[in-house]
This record gives structure tokens, sequence and C-alpha cells, in this order.
């Protein structure tokens, strides 16, 4: 799909726009279109946008423009500005964009989901933009989205609805038998019925359409006409007393429970199962940084100091990631075996991110897509390793220079891809499953170091990859693949998303009301099992998908007071085909199933 893009004769926000065109978004206004942004008031070209018409997330998403474009901010330079973008054909996929920008006389710009600005989305922190509009009306991602909003009704509605359909047939079966009647009893007795007044006349023919009409009047109250109103009316009460209900105000915010539909009032009494997440949902969906690991080392040096370097936050104080651990600071600044550990560790957490710094007079403020990154930055910023400066390419922080490639994630991520020469693995391993334990969320921290020939043969074709148009994702996917191995461990991190307030006690009251809990997390087995503790009666038995369904034997297909876990990759392997209705069968016999990274 090729498009070429011309400056309308307003850069203000168009009622009408056109693919091609070049718009002006304001701050606090949605965005018309989909668009490739081109510059913005920020500084490297950055703003920020909420998503929550599209994704429902409350987080501010970042994007910016590529570095080749990012100075173009006058109209001047817009009205020279000349080229062509080449892109994909519509899709669904909010995350998923693949596009070359083709400037006159530069070389091909690699466009992708970070440049790219959907249509729905509202501008935010952000005085303006510019963009060039790539996709309109229909074929805008949040239209390709858009679904006919379906009917509910309720199992009573159904039901009620069908038992009137049989009544109206029956009905009309009865009046029609009762017109067969009458028309054979007219024909046999009606010219000797002396008080009918008809002796000697002509009688004239019977219209048996307006017979039935008679008969179905007659029938009429067969058909209960007001039970549909009397329905309606209770519903109606029923929605105003739940309005009413004080157990379901929200004293913090001066709400009460709104019942925006009474269709589905009864259904209410008839959940069975109960489908959430756990971020967000279950939990506050606001990390603390509260504890880490740093570089086990083994024989008499690790007796010299702490197995586990406990950096813990005082609950008052969490949000603002202020440590309170003096021993992770004595050994770092007295010079201890640790200190280069603890040194890369969180230079680490300072440079591997996405977070945008913002200057607010002496202070930093951080703005980040995720509050798990936001965290750590914050907590290394307290240790001294602050993050200052963020380009397209590079940041800029007060403590580092190497040569070094950086990466934090999953344990089941990062240690296969880690070195034979790697140190305290299975120690690191040890202290996951104590935070996991606690309930935290957990990363590891690994790092290698590479030659200057390795990074520049690896950019080449990091390059190469990044400028083809079909393929796009999986040619960089390999392309990370061939950089991202052979890492030393440096330790992990855990940070604590808190439950909402009387959240085991709600959970606790729903299974109690036989309502079962199917709940997805992309925390470890560990942290799963602890969340499911802490909710009170979830986790009475934990049970694998490797046991056959017979292990059951006759307790299949019923209520037992199990729960099953499982994790993601078994879960591939579950709902293949041969296997998903034994996996079915499993998961209804439980009263709680979790599935876990």
């Amino acid at each position: 799909m090729l498009l070429n893009f011309t400056l309308p004769s307003s850069l203000s926000w168009l009622k009408k726009v056109n693919v091609g065109d070049i718009v002006k978004t304001l701050n606090e206004e949605f965005l018309p279109a989909d668009m490739i942004l081109i510059s913005s008031s920020e500084p490297q070209s950055m703003c920020y946008v909420a998503t929550a018409n599209l994704d429902g997330e409350t987080n501010l998403k970042i994007r910016q423009a590529s570095l080749e474009v990012a100075g173009i901010i006058k109209e001047g330079q817009l009205v020279n500005l000349d080229g062509k973008i080449e892109c994909e054909e519509p899709d669904r996929q909010f995350n998923n964009f693949v596009g070359t920008l083709y400037l006159r006389g530069k070389s091909p710009i690699s466009v992708g989901p970070d440049q790219m600005l959907l249509r729905g989305t509202q501008l935010k922190n952000t005085q303006w933009i510019i963009g060039v509009v790539i996709y309109t009306g229909f074929e805008t991602k949040l239209m390709q989205n858009s679904v006919k909003s379906p009917l509910k009704r309720s199992q009573v509605e159904k039901v009620t609805n069908m038992q009137i359909l049989i009544l109206l047939l029956l009905l009309f079966m009865i009046s029609a038998v009762s017109c067969v009647g009458a028309t054979i009893w007219n024909k046999m007795y009606l010219e000797n019925i002396w008080y009918m007044g008809i002796n000697g006349k002509c009688i004239t023919p019977h219209n048996h359409v307006f017979d039935i009409l008679v008969f179905i009047i007659l029938y009429h109250n067969l058909v209960p006409i007001s039970l549909l109103l009397t329905l309606e009316t209770v519903k109606f009460i029923q929605a105003q007393f739940i309005n009413w209900d004080e157990d379901m105000y929200y004293e913090q915010n001066n709400l009460y429970a709104m019942a925006r539909t009474s269709n589905l009032n009864e259904e209410l009494g008839q959940v069975k199962y109960l489908f959430s997440d756990k971020t967000g949902t279950l939990t506050c969906n606001t990390m603390a940084f509260k504890k880490c690991t740093i570089a086990v080392l083994a024989g008499a040096i690790r007796d010299s100091w702490s197995k586990v370097i406990f950096c813990i936050l005082p609950h008052s104080r969490a949000s603002f990631c202020e440590f309170n651990d003096p021993k992770l600071l004595e050994n770092f600044e007295d010079g201890h075996p640790s200190s280069e550990y603890i040194k890369e560790f969180f230079t680490l957490l300072c440079v591997c991110h996405t977070v945008i710094p913002e200057r607010c007079g002496n202070d930093i403020l951080y703005h980040a897509s995720s509050p798990d990154e936001a965290a750590l930055v914050k907590g290394a910023k307290n240790l001294g390793f602050v993050f200052t400066t963020r380009t397209p390419y590079s940041v800029t922080i007060e403590v580092v220079r190497h040569l070094r490639l950086y990466c934090k994630g999953a344990d089941t991520v990062i240690y296969e891809r880690l070195s034979k020469d790697s140190l305290f693995v299975e120690d690191t391993l040890k202290h996951l499953e104590i935070f996991a334990t606690e309930g935290l969320r957990t990363l590891c921290i690994a790092y290698t170091d590479l030659t200057e020939t390795e990074y520049q043969d690896w950019l080449q074709e990091y390059k190469k990859a990044s400028a083809i148009s079909q393929n796009r994702i999986q040619r960089l996917e390999e392309c990370y693949e061939i950089i991202e191995k052979e890492f030393l461990l440096l330790g992990a991190t855990a940070i604590e998303d808190r439950l909402q307030a009387n959240v085991p006690e709600t959970i606790s009251t729903l299974l109690k009301a036989n309502i079962k809990i199917w709940v997805l997390t992309g925390d470890k087995q560990e942290t799963a099992v602890n969340i499911g503790n802490t909710c009170k009666e979830i986790f009475i038995k934990t049970l694998s998908i490797n046991h056959n369904c017979g292990d059951l034997g006759n307790l299949l297909g019923k209520e037992n007071d199990l729960a099953l876990i499982i994790d993601g990759e078994t879960l591939k392997y579950a709902l293949r085909f041969e296997i998903q209705k034994k996996f079915l069968d499993l998961a209804l016999s439980c009263r709680a199933v979790l599935c876990c990274r």
C-alpha cells in the first residue's frame, strides 16, 4: 500500500481527513485517523497518548517520531516535505504495524508501532503533534475492531419469549380447529336454528379469516400479555435497589453503583464462572520496588556478606521507592567485593527500559507505560544511578561507559540465554522462589559484553531487517536472537503490587456462592500460589495438567475442592485438539483455575 502525503490548507484539526494529509492535533484532542508521527512539541519529538478507548488501559503510552523527521516542525518545512509511505494493508492488530517512509533525497526510514498514533486515542501532556494520515474511516484499526453490539437477553427472557411463542402457536392451532368446527356445525345445523331468524333466507358464505380472528379474540387470554410488562416493572425496581445499595457505595469518590441496564438483573444470581486477570483488577497496579538479590558469590566471599541483598521499602513510603537498607550502600561505597556487581546491577536498571525523563526544576519526573519499569528506575535513582536523558538511540546516566548489552526479563526467558560461565545461577533461582512465595513480581537481570566488531556486524543486520516491508517482525526477532545470548547473570528484582482492598473477602464470598474463579497472570507459579493463598480458600490443593484425568476417577466432571495451576507452555500443549477436551473436563472439575507465566 503506497500513499503520498500533502499539506492541507490548515494544520488545525479537520472534520474530514484524507489519506496522505498532514494533520496537526492539539493537547486533549482525540486523533481523527491513524497517523504516523512526524514531530511534536516535546523534546526528542515524543508524545503521550491515552489508549483507554482502545484497550481499556489507563497508563499513558509513549510515542516517538523517527530521528530523521523529528526536526520538521515549521510550516515552511512541511510545505517542502515530499515523499511517500509504503505500509501494510489495514488490519485489526493495535500493536502491529510495518511501514517505510521514503523522503526525497534521503534513505528509507522504517516506521513501526512506536511511531503510530491510532484513531480514538487522546493526546495527553503534549501541546501538539504533527502526523501523516495513513488510514481513515473503516480502514482505521479502531473501526476494524468494531463489532455490532450483541443483543443482551437474560435466560429468563429467553425462556419467557419461547413460552410465549409456543402459546401463540397453540392459540392459532386452537383457533384454526375451532374455525373448522364452526364451519362444519354451521353446515349441519345453522338452517334449523329458529332463534337465528334465518328460516327461508339465503345464507351467505362464511369468511374463514374472519372466523379465525373471532376465535383468536375469544381465546386471547391464553397468552399472558401482561407478563412482559410485569417483568419489566420488576426489573426496573430491582435496578433502583441496586443503585440505592449502601454496601456498594464507594465513599472515596462519592459513587454509588449504577445499573445501566435492567435486562440482566436476574443473571447476577446465575453466574457460575468468573474470568479475571490479576494486575490492575485484583491488584492496585501501583508498583513498589521492594527487594533484590545481587550476585550471590560462592566460597569465602559469600560468608563475608549476606547471601541476599534485600532493598526494602517502608510500606508508608513505598510509592516513592526510597530504600532503607544501609548494607547495600555500605558494600557499594566501601569497595566491597560485591561493589562491582552492585554497580552493574543498578546501571542495568538505569538504562534498560523505555522510561522517558522530564526535568521539573531540580527534580526529574519519569513517565512510563509500564509501572514496573518506573518503579525500578526510581529505585536506582535513590541509590545515585540517575537516568537523565533519552534520545531515540541512546540514554544518558551519570555512571556508565561500556559497550555492553543489558537485558532484564522473566527467569524462563533469561535463564535459557545464560552463558555456561554465568555464576550464582542456582542461588539466584532459590531467591526468586522466595520472592515469588511472598507474592512479589520478579525479573532477572543479566548482561553480556560485546566487541566493536560484533556490535557493528549486528547493527548492519538490524538496519537491513528494519528496512524490509515483508516479514519485518520475524526478521527482527531473528536479529535479536543473534545478539541475545551468552548473558552473565547479575541478580533479580522483586516488585510488590498489593491486592486491592477487600479482594480476599470478595473472592471468599464468591466461592461460598459456588462461583468458580479462573485467573490469568504473568507471574511465576510460586507467586500465583501465594496470591491464591492470600485470597482465602482458593488453593486447597494444586493439580498439574500432567496428572491423568483418570486420577480423579468418578470425581471427574464434578465439583472438587481443587485448584488447577497451569503455566503458559503447558497451556499451549493442553489446548491441542487431541487433548483439549480432557483439559476442559479437568478444569471444570476444579473450584479455581489459574494460568501463570
